[in-house]
């Protein structure tokens, strides 16, 4: 089988020469001052980017991230500051400026899931932002001026559909098929542009074709023969793609080019939709979802999730050359940051680092805690997901006991199992000093008054749940929680930052630059010093 070692650069290179001609065929821009503000927003989320993988890779990163982790505005001590570190919760807050407790995304399953809001030409399950509360960035900047647009695009549909709250702007996302859509919530039918992007079916080039590593292999310290990744499977270079094209578009999320094709998307649009031409800012939001499955499915010490992100380097740095070509470069303002982290295999670190691994068994607890009240099913009494633990009253009350001794049964209970590192009820989460216990304070931010929650569980540091076989995520810790935060371009003063941040702190920072005001309280704030007159 041939060898694929540089995705998709001839089809971006051609993509990018049809944007600059149509670019030049317009009418020219009036000129513009550098201190004019920005006309374009470029946001970028690479889902389970770990902040440490910027000082880690940075040699090897000689494209886009390297551009903005040497060039920008650079917060090295950032956070997402809420305890389920998943996707929909992360992207709630990006764009948002507000932790989950106010966004009311708590979840990926009570994320964009949406029965009501069908994908456009099918392919998988519906989904729109009905859940998501409040506003965010792009509304502000309409506030401003009705003109602004934005456009946001990704794998995932949380990862396009959350930074926009609930805009009715253009969102679009990959199903298994090979095609991007959108649901109905934005759209009865896909824009032309979307339609001639879905027919040049760019995964189909692939079948048959290899993902090896892009540079030497002296270059990757990491051993290609962990036996942990990959559930013990085909975890060793080179990973083939499929033989036939279908079999190709539903593998797609698992390799590299899929960023790729998520940018060449995104350049798609912002041509089609003259996005960042003035007078008003336009935002265009894109969320890099393969750093996420691979690090799933090769763990975060792998060669694979290395390749990835020097791959990811690559493809940032033409989507930033690309977007220079057909715009004024200083009248784009550029952000980045993660949804979430994720922890190492608790087998690979056992043996790397001489410390137990840990492995947390909730189910049993659960499931014998229904026994006790003689509840199973969907009669149970108590219920588990994502560390959060709710009771049934009424069938507690149905069994003869008060609500007061079974949450005292259930708090004894789950304390008892190994690995459990705490259990906490709100109201003693509430009464916690949030500036000194970090897990009651991202516990606190994680919960809305509408959401459920007798008890929240928070297992010991790198331990994992019993049922989990691949690289995960979701806990209050840092491994999980320390994202990357940088600004780069229009209206943003370079330099590191050693003061702890938010990535709540992102879209207040963006109004600023832009002079837009938020319509409501946020959680984070403007970081004022990356602002250019502010020293």
């Amino acid at each position: 089988m041939p060898s694929l070692r540089f995705f998709s650069s001839a089809a971006s290179a051609v993509l990018t020469a049809s944007l600059v001609a149509s670019a030049s065929a317009q009418a020219p821009r009036a000129p513009q001052t550098s201190a004019s503000r920005p006309t374009l927003v470029v946001f970028i989320t690479v889902d389970q980017m770990r902040a440490d993988y910027f000082p880690r890779f940075a040699r090897q990163l000689t494209g886009g991230l390297g551009r903005l982790y040497r060039g920008g505005a650079v917060f090295t001590n950032a956070f997402q500051d809420h305890g389920i570190t998943e996707t929909a919760p992360g992207h709630s807050v990006t764009l948002s400026g507000r932790f989950p407790r106010s966004t009311g995304i708590v979840m990926n399953s009570r994320g964009v899931p949406d029965a009501q809001a069908p994908l456009v030409g099918g392919g998988g399950d519906g989904a729109s932002p009905y859940r998501f509360q409040g506003s965010s960035l792009i509304d502000w900047m309409r506030l401003d001026d009705a003109r602004s647009r934005a456009l946001s695009v990704s794998r995932k549909d949380r990862g396009a559909i959350l930074p926009l709250g609930r805009a009715h702007q253009s969102a679009f996302w990959y199903t298994p098929d090979g095609r991007f859509t959108t649901s109905t919530y934005y759209a009865d039918t896909l824009p032309t542009w979307v339609q001639r992007f879905n027919a040049r079916k760019i995964f189909a080039r692939y079948a048959g074709k290899l993902w090896t590593p892009l540079l030497p292999d002296s270059a990757y310290p990491e051993p290609d023969s962990v036996r942990f990744e990959n559930g013990g499977k085909a975890y060793t270079f080179p990973h083939p793609f499929p033989a036939t094209p279908q079999a190709v578009a539903r593998a797609f999320t698992d390799y590299p080019v899929m960023d790729s094709v998520t940018a060449q998307l995104a350049l798609a649009g912002v041509n089609a939709m003259n996005l960042g031409r003035g007078p008003a800012p336009d935002l265009l939001a894109i969320s890099f979802s393969t750093t996420d499955a691979i690090g799933h499915r090769y763990g975060p010490d792998s060669k694979e999730l290395h390749d990835q992100i020097v791959r990811l380097d690559r493809y940032v740095g033409q989507l930033i050359d690309s977007l220079y070509k057909i715009r004024d470069s200083s009248r784009i303002v550029f952000a980045l940051t993660a949804d979430h982290g994720v922890a190492p295999y608790p087998e690979l670190r056992a043996e790397r680092e001489h410390v137990p691994a840990e492995r947390v068994d909730i189910r049993d607890a659960i499931q014998g805690l229904n026994a006790r009240f003689h509840a199973t099913g969907t009669d149970a009494a108590v219920r588990y997901e994502e560390g959060i633990v709710t009771l049934d009253s009424a069938v507690i009350a149905s069994r003869g006991m008060t609500l007061d001794a079974a949450r005292a049964l259930v708090a004894s209970t789950l304390r008892k199992v190994p690995g459990v590192a705490r259990v906490d009820d709100r109201a003693s989460l509430a009464a916690s000093d949030t500036t000194t216990d970090f897990i009651a304070r991202r516990w606190v931010h994680m919960l809305p008054p509408t959401v459920d929650a007798d008890f929240v569980i928070t297992m010991d540091p790198y331990a994992y749940l019993s049922t989990v076989g691949y690289a995960t995520h979701g806990t209050p810790y840092d491994y999980d929680a320390h994202v990357p935060v940088i600004f780069y371009g229009s209206g943003v003063r370079p330099g590191r930052y050693a003061d702890r941040a938010l990535v709540a702190d992102m879209a207040p920072t963006l109004a600023a630059i832009l002079g837009v005001k938020p319509t409501q309280r946020l959680d984070g704030k403007a970081r004022t010093e990356v602002l250019p007159h502010s020293h």
